[in-house]
């Protein structure tokens, strides 16, 4: 009895330092696993930090992720190559052309109304169908929901001038007072049609061309950092 006694004991101290065993692999496993994970956060923090403008979402984010940042993205090149292509002729037309809107228009619908005039009488010589025009009538939804969406832009711009002008935030007023002064000196130089022109004309260039070179510049940036800290090292040491 003793003898079964001494082994039951030896049995139940081996068993302990068995499981004693496995909690310190399990301890040492989980303190490896949040080492991971706390390096895996910060490479993500200096990504995040070495990033340009200390932007998070991509490019095709920032600009709505719809069909106009496809467009200003160039990921249809048909459409935006349309697109571009229509803002360059209306601005020839209307600036280095001089044609009036007023006078555009009356042209379109006297040339309109004049094909379809005489379309529709030579189809009785001719024996054939005379063209079917469709009947042009704008939904009532549509109207209600273009006026709302407008009502709350306006209202929308209305607050953030109010909240600028009640002193809150400096940097804000003198941002918003720096980009009217600017824009006032560029307007005094070109008229609205040409800077209207040449803001669109920036945003079909710059974004694409920034999102294309963006892993180059991100590199540059990161290189220029770690050169100033290194130069600032040196200097704090007297070398």
């Amino acid at each position: 009895m003793a003898e079964e006694h001494a082994e039951g004991k030896a049995s139940e101290s081996v068993i302990d330092k068995i499981t004693e065993k496995l909690h310190m692999d399990d301890s040492s496993s989980s303190s490896d696993s949040d080492n991971e994970k706390s390096s895996s956060a910060a490479t993500s923090v200096k990504e995040k930090v070495f990033r340009i403008f200390g932007r998070e979402k991509p490019i095709h984010t920032v600009f709505g992720g719809g069909k106009p940042a496809d467009v200003f993205l160039w990921r249809s090149k048909k459409t935006s190559a349309g697109v571009l292509g229509g803002a360059t002729a209306v601005w020839v037309l209307f600036e280095l052309l001089e044609y009036h809107l007023l006078t555009l228009v009356c042209h379109c619908l006297i040339l309109s109304i004049a094909i379809l005039f005489l379309w529709s009488n030579a189809t009785t010589f001719i024996n054939k169908s005379p063209p079917r025009i469709p009947e042009v009538c704008i939904p009532e939804d549509l109207a209600v929901n273009v006026a709302l969406s407008l009502r709350f832009e306006i209202n929308r711009a209305f607050a953030v001038l109010r909240d600028i002008a009640s002193g809150r935030d400096l940097l804000k007023f003198l941002a918003v007072i720096a980009g009217l002064w600017v824009l006032s000196i560029v307007g005094g130089c070109c008229n609205f049609l040409t800077l209207f022109y040449i803001v669109f004309v920036l945003l079909h260039t710059v974004p694409v061309l920034y999102e294309k070179y963006e892993p180059r510049s991100t590199a540059l940036l990161r290189r220029r950092r770690s050169s100033s800290r290194s130069s600032m090292l040196c200097s704090m040491l007297g070398f």
